[in-house]
């Protein structure tokens, strides 16, 4: 039997499409590969997560005519994954359709509801209970969904059900290491069972979470005998044969990414969806001769061409003349469509309305930040002339101390580096400059330090730690959620400490109205992590 793992990219809430994109695959499965059966990510129908959509009346409606479309159409057997609404009660499904069937002939629905960091299903569906196994060709097939994966129960069920192989419907979405944990759950099962199991995961970027795909199958021992590529669509064919009364799959073997390139691969992959999902003819940004705008303009043009991508410098008086070199330098380099803009005219215009009620106070943060909104406007009415989306380019160091200007800096549609600590956007320019052979970054936007540049001989470092020992404090505040008492104890200043979870803590309202941004991390800013705004929390504990 040969079965096609359909690694697909759905766009949430397009069921029509989605039952399309479905068709199209189990047509050329069937034709070009020869397939038997066609297995599709959880939730295919709506994509994933499709959040509040699932509460609107007319969804049932049309997930059960998609179905039926899709029963018309098809040629081989499917199994796909979509919410149903049965006897009351909605649920996470996986549906086995069979040519010219109205509907699923088999249903399963998902035991484990995931609710925890970026995942909240009991919100809206109902657990299931029961096993669901299918036979085709002489083969008994069983079907669990996502989390159910990662607990021993339902594979256990399909074990003692007679089950030859399980077929695991996923919406996994990315993160640094992921591709190893799922590796150990399914192994688990596969060794607790003795049954293979077949890991179809979902490919796209949707919001916040970017899914990498990377579809694998295990064999009864629990080795990895297919193995899918990352961060794009494929057909994968695994062929089932019977060896000494076990059911073995075979097929191709590919490598997975290593965390530079998972990670930067990831961040292509979401920007190029964004953009494209949401219908905006391309991106812009604001391009300053730093690190950070360096490496979301690389990032940018990786993911919709040059053609696609507009650089903005826009100087004042403290700008560098190493700055504007730089960056015309790299927007050269990168072919995209570049423009200066000075801001200082702007700048003194609203100074001089603000002259009034500024009498008689000193210059301070506050007309540093007024550049940072000069520019920030400038990037809006671009953006609202020409249908392009203004990619923020803060990263994740900076969003947790709020080293970010409000309607500024932080002003646009998508933020790239969101999740991404400034240690590893150095770490992603070196990788990127190494892949191309060349200086798709200057050289000296990586090694010069990093400056805002809104004051005379400005550096980060004037504001706030190096670095190095930053993002150290804040994976394990963040990430780990570790106390600062915890944090200290492994080795780091205390003053320094309860000054970066201070800052981190109150600038939450910033983060609140932050673009959204990719999430590659274990604990990502966003409904990955909430904190309340107005709170009387002690930052040491």
């Amino acid at each position: 039997m040969r079965i096609i793992m359909a690694q697909q990219n759905a766009l949430v809430g397009d069921i029509e499409g989605n039952a399309q994109r479905v068709i199209a695959a189990s047509d050329e499965a069937r034709r070009l590969l020869g397939a038997d059966l066609v297995l599709f990510p959880e939730l295919m129908l709506t994509g994933y997560p499709p959040e509040d959509l699932l509460l609107r009346p007319s969804l049932n409606s049309r997930v059960d005519a998609a179905l039926a479309d899709i029963g018309a159409a098809i040629s081989v057997p499917v199994v796909l994954g979509y919410p149903a609404v049965r006897n009351g009660h909605r649920r996470n499904a996986a549906g086995v359709m069979f040519p010219g069937e109205t509907g699923p002939r088999h249903e399963y629905f998902k035991q484990h509801l995931p609710n925890y960091r970026v995942f909240d299903e009991k919100r809206y569906f109902q657990p299931g209970k029961d096993a669901c196994t299918f036979d085709i060709d002489g083969w008994t097939l069983g079907i669990t969904i996502c989390e159910d994966i990662w607990h021993a129960g339902p594979a256990a069920q399909l074990q003692k059900a007679g089950t030859d192989l399980i077929l695991n419907l996923n919406a996994s979405p990315y993160r640094i290491n992921k591709a190893d944990e799922r590796f150990d759950q399914v192994q688990a099962r596969c060794r607790e069972t003795g049954l293979p199991v077949l890991y179809c995961n979902l490919v796209g970027g949707q919001d916040e979470l970017v899914f990498d795909g990377a579809s694998f199958v295990c064999d009864s021992q629990g080795n990895r005998c297919v193995q899918a590529a990352s961060f794009t669509e494929a057909l994968v064919p695994v062929d089932v044969q019977c060896q000494g009364g076990h059911c073995e799959p075979r097929g191709e073997v590919l490598p997975l990414p290593g965390p530079q390139a998972g990670m930067y691969q990831a961040l292509v992959l979401a920007t190029r969806d964004y953009v494209n999902k949401n219908g905006f003819k391309g991106a812009l940004l604001g391009l300053s001769g730093g690190i950070d705008s360096a490496l979301t303009l690389a990032v940018a043009v990786d993911a919709l061409g040059p053609e696609r991508v507009e650089a903005v410098m826009m100087p004042f008086q403290y700008t560098s003349a190493m700055s504007l070199e730089d960056a015309e330098k790299q927007a050269r380099t990168l072919r995209v469509h570049y423009r200066v803009l000075p801001i200082e005219a702007a700048f003194n215009g609203f100074m001089d309305i603000l002259r009034e009620p500024f009498a008689g106070t000193s210059r301070d943060t506050t007309e540093e930040n007024l550049q940072a909104r000069c520019r920030g406007v400038l990037l809006m009415a671009l953006s609202n002339k020409n249908g392009s989306v203004v990619l923020t380019t803060g990263n994740k160091s900076e969003m947790a101390v709020g080293y970010a200007t409000l309607y500024g800096d932080m002003a646009g549609g998508f933020s790239v580096l969101k999740d991404v600590f400034k240690t590893s956007v150095f770490n992603l320019c070196r990788w990127r400059n190494q892949q191309a052979g060349a200086e798709i970054i200057p050289d000296r936007v990586i090694t010069r330090p990093p400056s805002a540049e809104l004051a005379p001989d400005q550096v980060d470092s004037d504001s706030l730690p190096d670095y190095d020992e930053l993002d150290a404090i804040l994976e394990r505040y963040v990430e780990q959620d570790m106390s600062a008492e915890a944090v200290i104890r492994d080795g780091f200043d205390r003053e320094t400490v309860y000054r970066v979870v201070k800052l981190t803590d109150r600038n939450e309202y910033k983060r609140r109205q932050a673009a959204v941004g990719p999430r590659v991390s274990r604990r990502a800013f966003g409904k990955d992590r909430r904190y309340p705004i107005t709170n009387g929390w002690r930052p040491g504990d």
